[in-house]
């Protein structure tokens, strides 16, 4: 990028302020977003983190009633993971182009349809084809939520609405392993793990029927055509990444998970190179790099990585560890998590208060919180195991929780801050499908270390030794945090 193109994107990503003091009509005419419809659009983000991770409880019995296998099983999961990380910034871009409330419906309506196929499945590939086709369907959603956020809000009302969003996605993520507990042991009409799925559809009904009263539409006034070379790089790119690191181990590592993983760094230059040539002609590729001109994605996309790994591996492995290792229910491998929940929600409340005070060192804070409780269950584990009660894990979720709240939503204000609202579906499906990339790589590693660990070191230590990997993540989180713009707007 020249340096004569920065300040014109600095001046377009100013804010309202700066166009009335400059004269300059605000970039989106859109209607202000109303309370109800932020919550629709809350709603459609809850709806695939929860489907993301309310299979993790469920993966026991629908072993048993499909006779799925370990390598199947894993599909279940990576399935929707990878449909849904590979059309993310698609699904932002068609979001510019043909509206975000449109595409908001579409993918709505679509995630209903597929959950209910999900939960309809007759057997176990049928369901990793419904579940590919749930992540696709939620690749359209979501990317709309923060891009309506993003061009239909302003000033105070914009960073209320960005934290709101970054506490649903954070609750989200572990009310589906909770809500997932308590779904397959309630077995509603003898329904057991196709509950998990089924529950979307009247979720999904409620929130079309919201959207088509209560969401504006937005788009870009300057839409540009599909990039068709950057979407097949990008997707390609990601599946050669993600579906061996998710698949080798139960699968047993065979030659085509070393070749397709040797293919990733060559695809990955690929498409850098084909999008940077494309942004110097002048044209708008599928992920600019330009747009890592602006501060606050440069500095705080590179921090969502490592904080979401953490997370993702977290949650798929403490959900195995429960179950097989202590033989918890599914009700009490879900309640085990509900402390983590509580307290993200507050440290989410309380974060807009503390920002305004503190900056972006409330992101440091929240790593070393997080830190602290980790170590917590890393000594509750070594001390009490086989016998850890759900009071024992108490003190150090809990204190994760807390620590992640003050990071996530304080994270994504910092990412969207400079984006311009024209790009706003740009910049919400780069940092979506980042975070929900690394939530993947994050089941894979951390998840792998963890399954591969555990027949020779026991349950106990290999989750031990995973939540040591974790605390690297978080380590790095807090490293990258101090390069963060101290000012959040």
């Amino acid at each position: 990028m020249s340096e004569t193109q920065i300040p014109t994107i600095r001046n377009r990503t100013a804010g309202p302020d700066a166009a009335k003091t400059t004269g300059r009509p605000r970039t989106s005419s859109s209607p202000a977003l109303s309370p109800l419809g932020l919550f629709t659009v809350l709603l459609g983000a809850a709806l695939p983190l929860i489907d993301f991770f309310i299979v993790n409880v469920a993966l026991p019995t629908m072993d048993r009633d499909l006779h799925a296998g370990p390598a199947v099983l894993e599909l279940v999961v990576a399935g929707y993971g990878v449909a849904y990380a590979v059309l993310l910034v698609l699904g932002g871009r068609l979001g510019d182009t043909f509206g975000r409330r449109r595409l908001f419906i579409a993918g709505m309506a679509a995630f209903g349809l597929t959950s209910l196929a999900c939960g309809l499945a007759p057997d176990a590939w049928s369901l990793v084809g419904a579940r590919v086709a749930q992540g696709a369907s939620a690749a359209l959603m979501l990317p709309q939520v923060l891009a309506t956020i993003h061009s239909s809000t302003s000033g105070s009302r914009r960073a209320r609405a960005l934290s709101m969003y970054g506490a649903t996605a954070g609750l989200s993520m572990v009310a589906g392993q909770i809500l997932g507990g308590v779904l397959v042991a309630a077995d509603i009409a003898g329904t057991g793990w196709r509950a998990v799925f089924l529950v979307n559809v009247p979720v999904a009904l409620i929130g079309l029927v919201l959207s088509v009263r209560t969401v504006p539409e937005t788009r870009s006034p300057r839409p540009a055509p599909v990039d068709l070379p950057g979407t097949v790089l990008l997707a390609l790119s990601l599946i050669t990444l993600m579906v061996p690191l998710t698949e080798g181990q139960a699968a047993g590592w065979p030659l085509w998970t070393w070749l397709t993983l040797g293919a990733f760094p060559f695809l990955a230059a690929a498409f850098y190179v084909v999008e940077r040539r494309a942004d110097r002609a002048g044209q708008t590729p599928l992920l600019p790099p330009s747009m890592f001109a602006l501060q606050g994605l440069r500095r705080g996309l590179p921090m969502v990585v490592p904080f979401s790994i953490g997370f993702g591996g977290f949650m798929f492995v403490i959900a195995v560890a429960l179950q097989q290792g202590l033989r918890y229910g599914p009700v009490d491998a879900g309640l085990a998590l509900a402390p983590m929940a509580t307290t993200f929600f507050v440290a989410s409340l309380m974060g807009p208060r503390l920002v305004g005070r503190y900056g972006s060192r409330v992101v440091t804070a929240g790593g070393l919180i997080q830190a602290v409780g980790v170590v917590l269950l890393m000594l509750a584990v070594w001390r009490d195991w086989p016998g850890l009660s759900l009071t024992g894990l108490l003190p150090g979720v809990a204190l994760a929780g807390f620590g992640q709240g003050l990071q996530l939503p304080v994270l994504i204000r910092i990412v969207l801050a400079d984006v311009p609202n024209e790009r706003a579906g740009v910049g919400s499906g780069v940092m979506v499908t980042t975070q929900q990339s690394a939530l993947a790589l994050g089941v894979a590693t951390l998840g792998t270390l963890f399954l591969a660990l555990a027949p020779s070191a026991g349950m106990a230590n290999a989750l031990i030794i995973t939540l040591v990997a974790q605390l690297g993540a978080i380590a790095l989180t807090l490293l990258l945090s101090l390069r963060l713009p101290r000012a959040v707007s």
